[in-house]
């Protein structure tokens, strides 16, 4: 496998990922990326910061995505309920999305994995992560992976803004 930065030619196989996601979400009845995002433009705008990363197989095809950003997050500046792990510099994981027929094959703890080797080389020894409320399976993967449950935080911008999340951190 590689894990590797998305370029503009992967758009279209990263955002059939997405779309599929959208819909097993719609299919399961978990109110997440049903109001348009993520969309292109957000993808475009992860890979135009360097953040956008794609999980390939053996034969080049596209399995996975996901943004890991270094750049903090405002969202999670209020923390509701817990408290987060640590005060120190860490990574944000977002819009992880694996390929339909390959859930539950552990591609999302192939990416974990990568992300993780990808803070260890930065000298970032902590992962934040969110999710919706409803997303009762990313919840118990997060915590099979080693994640912590922090709290609750409310998205403080773009079509999400105003949304519950449940926060989670992981020491690495």
């Amino acid at each position: 496998m590689i894990f590797r930065k998305t370029t503009k030619k992967d758009i279209k196989n990263v955002m059939d990922i997405i779309n599929a996601s959208k819909e097993y979400f719609k299919k399961n009845s978990i109110n997440q990326w049903q109001n348009g995002y993520p969309n292109e433009e957000v993808i475009l705008n992860d890979i135009k910061n360097g953040e956008a990363f794609v999980l390939l197989d053996d034969e080049n095809t596209i399995i996975g995505t996901v943004a890991i950003s270094f750049r903090g997050e405002s969202t999670y500046d209020k923390i509701y309920e817990g408290k987060w792990l640590t005060d120190s510099e860490y990574a944000v994981i977002h819009r992880i999305a694996i390929k339909d027929d390959l859930k539950g094959r552990g591609i999302s703890r192939d990416i974990l994995k990568e992300a993780e080797r990808i803070c260890l080389n930065k000298n970032i020894n902590s992962i934040k992560i969110d999710t919706h409320e409803e997303n009762l399976s990313m919840q118990r993967f997060l915590e099979k992976s080693g994640f912590k449950y922090c709290g609750i935080i409310y998205l403080n911008s773009g079509l999400e803004y105003g949304e519950k999340r449940i926060a989670f951190e992981k020491l690495i």
